[in-house]
């Protein structure tokens, strides 16, 4: 498993859990063409690639490569490290038959194909500079009352808000994001803002 520590950006859910099995780190998927159209999350990536800039890893495919432009359309170039996968053709053993180009996307590619994709990208793997802070726990969301409580949702809505980020936010992306864009301390201090 390697460890990022700049946000990778992907098309769905499948290039997650592919990506998954030997990244540690944040994974954001476009929802593929939905990142179009959606706001929230181009305001969420635009953040990300912010901070440490982000990693796109699309499919070598014509719908991959509008992706990856449209990101670039929002994003400085100069944040963006292109991930590009191998045209390898064949289809993934999830589908019943190929995509249009006939092409393997993220998901269908064996993982030393990525890990030396990333590697031509000279994408640096390692240990992250912020692994010495105390990082944002799940505990943490739950001791402040953003999960597993009956007001949770409330809370969580306003600490998304608070911060600009997506509401549609899962429990366990939050904690990556939040430790992407905040310290502990400022997490605490955003918690007793809205627990007041």
């Amino acid at each position: 498993m390697i460890k990022l520590d700049r946000p990778v950006i992907v098309e769905g859910k499948y290039d997650i859990i592919k990506l998954s099995n030997i990244i540690d780190g944040l994974l954001i998927k476009t929802d593929g063409f939905g990142i179009f159209k959606d706001k929230e999350k181009q305001q969420l990536i635009r953040r990300l690639a912010g901070e440490k800039g982000i990693i796109v890893l699309t499919d070598s495919d014509s719908a991959g490569f509008m992706i990856r432009n449209f990101i670039s359309s929002v994003v400085p170039t100069e944040k963006i490290t292109n991930v590009y996968i191998p045209d390898i053709y064949g289809k993934e053993k999830r589908k019943t038959e190929g995509g249009k180009e006939g092409k393997l996307g993220v998901e269908g590619m064996k993982e030393e194909v990525l890990l030396e994709a990333f590697s031509k990208a000279g994408v640096l793997c390692g240990k992250s500079e912020n692994s010495e802070r105390r990082l944002i726990t799940n505990i943490d969301l739950y001791e402040w009352g953003f999960s597993g409580r009956p007001d949770s949702k409330i809370k969580k809505q306003k600490l998304l808000k608070s911060l600009a980020l997506p509401e549609r936010m899962s429990t366990s992306n939050l904690v990556k994001i939040l430790n992407s864009f905040v310290t502990y301390e400022e997490f605490i201090e955003k918690a007793k803002e809205i627990s007041l």
